[in-house]
């Protein structure tokens, strides 16, 4: 096993985090490079001469007639093909945004010459894939319906819409006081490379994005997107799954929220001292203080374990912890050992997968048995790393294959060994 070469903070520090109330999301599929030419380097064995390459394409031209078609003919002229445009208008000229399928050996350096020739500036370019195919109305409706069904997809609808960029979520400001409102906006601002936005629950989205402005379009599109979510109020999918134990007894297996406060509560009340301190690394007391934070679909997505009865016997959480994702257990002392745990586990690998982490990490302690073997039983290559006292296993996602459980029919039976 190979050690884990990058550093993370301990889950000690959660309380440093919760109460900031600043949860961060980043997207991974598309990373934005500072606006050089992209230089394109040594093509891949499969790019090899007459094969075509996707980009996506993002330029400035003077607001006047002639000057889309100027930059469309130079890049016909050197055997580019357009397969979509988008326009965004702005004050001084026209940003149009391009998905190019351009021959193999014509790099991103090419590219942005043959714009600049034809009169555009500001030219900003990167490498696109297949996802890039679906037209902007589509990807767009696609996205309000995810968020639709569930809070937790803004953030992931957001930076899918808008790219590589920062999320954070700020607290509504007292009416009176040194965190009173400044005269802010109300439906939202745009700032070149910032956008802020009213957040649902009160208090403001912040969405930053590095060297790439944000178009007037853009923010319009992020503003729909927050709005709907506002509309629609508190959500999740309502499937669950009954899982039938080794010794018989009936769980089920559900999506979570702030609504499910009071019995995550209440679970904490009848969990050991040990048990909390093993979860959440810190004074056992601020435990409860963090459970309405870890439970907002701002920060990620939670599962429950409960009875038939209806009693929350453990949680599951996949956090959106900066370009990272970490997963967390807790599961109450009479009912571990049951394999609940690595049930809540193996679902919430597969949300993050098909969410688009390539990883996700799990900060322990080498006491925590019951932790660690959850984290082996996934069957997929780990990374150990102690830090600052802590056990932090990180999971690489590469073969997981996504697990849709909210599709099954409510209440769908299935049985674990």
């Amino acid at each position: 096993m190979s050690e884990v070469t990058h550093t993370r903070r301990p889950w000690a520090n959660l309380a440093a985090r919760c109460t900031a109330v600043v949860p961060t999301w980043w997207t991974r599929r598309h990373g934005h490079a500072p606006p050089v030419p992209d230089t394109g380097g040594a093509r891949p064995p499969s790019e090899a001469a007459g094969q075509m390459v996707l980009w996506r394409m993002r330029t400035t031209v003077k607001d006047e007639p002639g000057s889309l078609a100027a930059l469309c003919a130079a890049l016909a002229e050197r055997g580019v093909d357009i397969l979509s445009l988008q326009t965004h208008p702005l004050g001084e000229g026209v940003v149009d945004e391009f998905l190019l399928r351009a021959p193999a050996d014509l790099d991103g350096t090419g590219l942005t010459a043959a714009a600049s020739g034809a009169g555009g500036w500001d030219t900003w370019i990167e490498r696109a894939d297949a996802h890039d195919l679906v037209d902007a109305p589509t990807r767009v409706l696609g996205l309000a319906a995810r968020t639709a069904q569930d809070a937790a997809e803004l953030p992931l609808a957001l930076r899918q819409l808008l790219g590589r960029c920062t999320i954070r979520s700020l607290p509504a400001a007292p009416a009176f006081g040194p965190r009173a409102p400044q005269g802010g906006p109300v439906e939202g601002a745009l700032e070149d490379t910032v956008m802020r936005l009213r957040a649902p629950e009160g208090g403001v989205i912040t969405v930053e994005r590095p060297y790439l402005p944000f178009t007037p379009t853009e923010f319009a599109r992020a503003r729909a997107l927050v709005e709907l979510d506002a509309r629609l109020g508190p959500r999740l999918p309502r499937g669950r799954d009954v899982l039938t134990l080794p010794e018989g007894s009936d769980i089920t297996v559900r999506r979570a929220d702030t609504r499910d406060l009071d019995a995550a509560l209440e679970m904490h009340e009848r969990c050991s001292a040990e048990t909390l301190r093993l979860r959440y690394h810190g004074p056992v007391g601020d435990a409860d203080r963090y459970l309405s934070h870890l439970l907002s679909p701002r920060f990620g997505r939670t599962l429950a374990a409960q009875t038939a009865s209806g009693r929350i016997v453990g949680l599951g959480h996949l956090l959106w912890d900066g370009d990272e994702t970490e997963v967390a257990l807790l599961v109450e002392d009479a009912w571990q050992r049951r394999g609940i745990g690595g049930e809540l586990l193996s679902r919430l690998v597969a949300m993050a997968a098909e969410a688009g982490c390539t990883d996700v990490y799990a900060v322990t302690q080498s006491s925590n048995t019951g932790m660690v073997a959850a984290m082996r039983a996934l069957a997929l290559p780990l990374d150990y790393q102690i830090e600052e006292g802590t056990l932090v296993i990180t999971a690489r996602l590469n073969d997981v294959r996504p697990h849709r459980t909210q599709e099954r029919r409510d209440g769908e039976r299935v049985s674990r060994p």
